[in-house]
C-alpha cells in the first residue's frame, strides 16, 4: 500500500502520479483504456469538482475517464473528444497513439492524452459567424478549424463526411474572401 505526499493511500497506484505543479495534463492509457499514469494536473482536471481521494478506486477513476473523454462512453472505439469542460474551464484534448498493436505487457501505454486549458472558442466563432453571416454548421466547422483539427477529425466531431467538411470550408472561404484554411483562422482572429 503506497501513499502520496499528503498520506492518502492508493494501493498499487504509487507510480500513477507525476510531480506537483504541471500545467499540462498528461494521461497514459494502457490496453482497454486502463489508466497507467496521470500527472497531478490531469487528475485535478478529470476529477473536478470531486477530490482525488474520492475517485481513487480504480473502477471510479476508469468510469470518470470514460465519461469525460470518450465521444460515446459506452463505446471505447468511438474515439476521444477534442475538447471538454471541467467546471468553468475549457480544455483541449489531444490523443496520441503510441502502439498500433496489442502490447505484450499489460503495463505498456497505448494512448497518451494531453489536456491544455483553452479559452472557449465559441465567442470568436459566434462573432465571426455574425460578421460573415455563417450558418450554424459553418460556425461549427470554423470552431474546429480554429482548434487545428483535420477535415477527418472535424467530420468525426460533426457526424458528417470529410467531403461535406470540404464543402463547408469552401463556403466559409467564399464568405470570408480568403483562399486557404490558414487564412480562415487568421481572418477569424483579426475579426
Amino acid at each position: 500500500m503506497g501513499s502520496d505526499k499528503r498520506g492518502n493511500s492508493f494501493g498499487s497506484r504509487r507510480s500513477l502520479f507525476g510531480t506537483e505543479g504541471s500545467e499540462v495534463g498528461l494521461l497514459l492509457l494502457g490496453f482497454g483504456l486502463r489508466p497507467l499514469y496521470l500527472n497531478p494536473a490531469s487528475l485535478r482536471i478529470l476529477v473536478y469538482p470531486e477530490t482525488a481521494k474520492a475517485v481513487m478506486e480504480r473502477d471510479r477513476l476508469d468510469r470518470k475517464i470514460r465519461s469525460v473523454l470518450l465521444v460515446d462512453p459506452t463505446r471505447p472505439e468511438s474515439g476521444f473528444v477534442t475538447e471538454f469542460r471541467s467546471g468553468r474551464r475549457h480544455y483541449a484534448c489531444r490523443a496520441f497513439s503510441l502502439n498500433d498493436r496489442r502490447p505484450k505487457s499489460g503495463d505498456a501505454p497505448v494512448v497518451a492524452l494531453l489536456f491544455e486549458r483553452r479559452e472557449p472558442l465559441g465567442f470568436y466563432a459566434s462573432r465571426v459567424a455574425f460578421h460573415f453571416r455563417l450558418t450554424q454548421r459553418e460556425q461549427e466547422t470554423l470552431k474546429y478549424v480554429m482548434q487545428g483539427l483535420t477535415n477527418k477529425e472535424i467530420a468525426n466531431q460533426m457526424g458528417i463526411s470529410p467531403n461535406t467538411v470540404k464543402a463547408f470550408l469552401k463556403l466559409i472561404m467564399t464568405k470570408m474572401g480568403v483562399p486557404t484554411r490558414s487564412a480562415i483562422v487568421g481572418k477569424a482572429i483579426a475579426a
